[in-house]
C-alpha cells in the first residue's frame, strides 16, 4: 500500500492503518531506535510508542513522505528513552555519535529557549545544504539516525577508515563554519 493509502486509513481511524505501517516501514522505525538504543525490549517499545504517535497526529496532521514522519518519531522517543535510560546508568552505543559531535556544536550556548535553538537549527541546515549529496547522506545518516561507520562504509561501499575520515572532516568543516557565524565551538 502506497504512502497516501496508509494516511487515508489513519484518516478513517482504520486499525488497519497500523498494520500498513508496521508492514511497510516497521523496519525502518526498529532500525532508527535500535541505532540509539541497546536494549531490544527499549526498542520494541519505542515503535510501538511510535505507532501510537502516529495514530494520535494523524489527523490533523498528513505527512509527506511518511517514512520521514514515522522515523523521526522514532527517533525522537529512542532519544528521550536513552536519556531515561542513561539517568538509570544503563545506556548503549549513542554516547559516541553524541561525543563526536560534542566539539563541533556549541555547548556554551543557552539551547533552552526556543528561539536560540531555531536559529542553530538553521544554521545547521544551512552548512548541510554546502555539502556533496554524499557527505549530507552520511552527515545525516551518522548523527540523525545514529547508523554505525561500519553501516555506512557498507552503504557507500567505501572502507569504515574512509567514512570515519569523512566524517570527521564534516564535523571540522561545520564547527569552522559556526565559529565563522558567531556560536561559540
Amino acid at each position: 500500500m502506497d504512502d497516501s493509502g496508509i494516511i487515508s486509513l489513519f484518516l478513517e481511524r482504520s486499525e488497519q492503518a497500523i498494520e500498513e505501517l508496521d508492514g511497510k516501514y516497521g523496519p525502518a522505525a526498529r532500525r532508527t531506535a535500535a541505532n540509539i538504543l541497546s536494549d531490544r525490549l527499549d526498542v520494541e517499545e519505542c515503535v510501538n510508542d511510535t505507532y501510537l504517535g502516529c495514530w494520535n497526529s494523524i489527523p490533523p496532521q498528513r505527512p509527506n513522505p511518511l517514512i520521514g514522519y514515522v522515523c523521526k518519531i522514532a527517533r525522537n522517543l529512542a532519544v528521550n528513552r536513552y536519556h531515561a535510560n542513561k539517568a538509570e546508568k544503563r545506556n548503549g552505543g549513542y554516547d559516541l555519535v553524541l561525543d563526536e559531535l560534542e566539539e563541533s556544536i556549541p555547548s556554551g550556548m543557552d539551547v533552552e529557549t526556543e528561539a536560540e535553538a531555531k536559529e542553530l537549527t538553521g544554521a545547521i541546515d544551512c552548512f548541510l545544504l554546502t555539502l556533496s549529496r554524499e557527505d549530507r547522506f552520511l552527515f545525516v545518516r551518522r548523527y540523525f539516525y545514529a547508523d554505525a561507520v561500519k553501516d555506512l562504509a557498507a552503504m557507500t561501499g567505501d572502507s569504515a577508515n574512509r567514512v570515519s575520515v569523512r566524517l570527521f572532516r564534516i564535523r571540522e568543516k561545520l564547527k569552522k563554519t559556526l565559529a565563522k557565524e558567531g556560536y561559540p565551538v
